[in-house]
C-alpha cells in the first residue's frame, strides 16, 4: 500500500516555504516539491511588536498557492509552523486565524529550542555520522538556531538567539550601502549572542563541522558560484570562510540597485542579505572555522521526517 506524501510548511521571518515528500524508503525523504517565496511577515515586528496587515495578507496569498499544490499531491498528513516573527507579535492571533481560514488548520507555534531541534533532524539525517559531531547554524530573519551533537544521537544542546537577517537589518543598518559604523555595529551585536551560545552550548567549540541553513547561506553560496538558484550545486557545497568574507565585502559596499545584479541574489533579498552576512561571517569567525556545509535540507526536513518516520 502506498503510503500517501506528507507536507511541511513554514510562515517564517522572512520566507514562506514548503516541502511536500513521501518516504523514499531506507528513512530517506524523497522531495517532490519545494517552494520558498520571501513574504517578509516579520517587517517592523521589531520595532512595533504586530505584524504588519499587508505582510499578513502577502504570507496568506502564498499559502493559498501552497494549498492548492499540497491538494494536487494528495497529501493527508501536515505539519505547519511559524517561528520567530509570530513569537514576537502581540497580534499572531490574527495571523493564525486568517491561515487556519486558508488551509484549514491553524499553525504550530515553535519554540526557539523545538526550532533548533527540527533543523539539526532535517540537516543530517543524509550526512556521514563520522563526520560528525555537527554545530548545525540556521539563520533566520529574527532568530539564528544552533543545535550540537552527533547525527545518531539527535541534538545534545540547542539555542536560539534573536539575531538575524531581517532584525539586523532593520535595527542597524540604515544606509544603502551600510556604513562600516553600521556593519561593526551589527557585527558585534551577534558576537555577544555567540557568548551566550558557547556558554550555553560549550561543546559548540569542538564540533568537527559546522552545517549552515536558510537562505542568508544558501544565497551567499551561490553569489560564490556565480549562478542562479540550483539546489544541486548548492546542497553540500562547501563554502570557505574567505569566500563569505568576499561575498559580504562586495555586498556590502554596493547599493541596492547594484546588489541586485549579483548571480544568484535573489531580487527580493537584497535588502536584507547584508544583514545576514553580518551574521554569518561573524559566526565564522568566532568559531574559526574554515570552511562551513551549506546543507538545503532544514526545518522542513525535519517537520517532514517528523511526521514520516517518528
Amino acid at each position: 500500500m502506498t503510503v500517501p506524501p506528507v507536507a511541511a510548511i513554514d510562515c517564517g521571518t522572512n520566507s514562506t516555504r514548503l516541502l511536500v515528500g513521501r518516504d523514499g524508503g531506507a528513512r530517506r525523504l524523497q522531495t517532490l516539491e519545494r517552494r520558498a517565496v520571501i513574504t517578509r511577515l516579520g517587517a517592523g515586528v521589531d520595532a512595533t511588536g504586530v505584524l504588519d496587515a499587508a505582510a499578513v495578507d502577502r504570507t496568506l496569498q502564498v499559502l493559498g498557492e501552497y494549498r492548492r499544490i499540497v491538494d494536487d499531491h494528495g497529501v493527508e498528513r501536515v505539519r505547519l509552523s511559524a517561528t520567530s516573527a509570530a513569537r514576537d507579535a502581540a497580534n499572531r492571533e490574527e495571523l493564525f486565524s486568517g491561515v487556519e481560514g486558508v488551509l484549514g488548520m491553524a499553525p504550530e507555534l515553535l519554540s526557539g529550542d523545538e526550532e533548533a531541534r527540527l533543523s539539526f533532524l532535517g540537516a543530517t539525517a543524509e550526512l556521514d555520522p563520522g563526520s560528525g559531531p555537527f554545530l548545525v547554524v540556521d539563520i533566520g530573519g529574527g532568530s539564528t538556531e544552533f543545535a550540537v551533537g552527533d547525527a545518531r544521537d539527535g541534538p545534545e544542546g540547542v539555542i536560539s538567539v534573536d539575531v538575524g537577517c531581517v532584525r539586523l537589518t532593520e535595527q542597524y543598518l540604515h544606509r544603502d550601502p551600510p556604513a562600516p559604523e553600521e556593519l561593526s555595529a551589527a557585527i558585534s551585536v551577534v558576537e555577544a549572542h555567540l557568548d551566550d551560545v558557547v556558554r550555553e552550548l560549550p561543546t559548540s567549540r569542538g564540533a568537527a563541522l559546522m552545517v549552515g541553513l536558510a537562505g542568508t547561506v544558501t544565497t551567499v553560496a551561490a553569489v560564490e558560484l556565480g549562478v542562479a538558484y540550483d539546489r544541486d550545486r548548492i546542497h553540500h557545497f562547501r563554502l570557505s570562510r574567505a569566500a563569505a568574507e568576499d561575498v559580504f565585502r562586495t555586498l556590502a559596499t554596493e547599493a541596492r540597485r547594484d546588489r541586485i545584479h549579483n548571480p544568484g541574489l535573489e531580487e527580493a533579498r537584497a535588502g536584507v542579505i547584508v544583514g545576514g552576512c553580518c551574521a554569518l561571517v561573524a559566526i565564522m569567525r568566532y568559531f574559526d572555522v574554515g570552511e562551513l556545509l551549506v546543507s538545503e535540507a532544514d526545518i522542513l526536513d525535519g517537520m517532514a521526517r517528523s511526521l514520516l518516520f517518528s
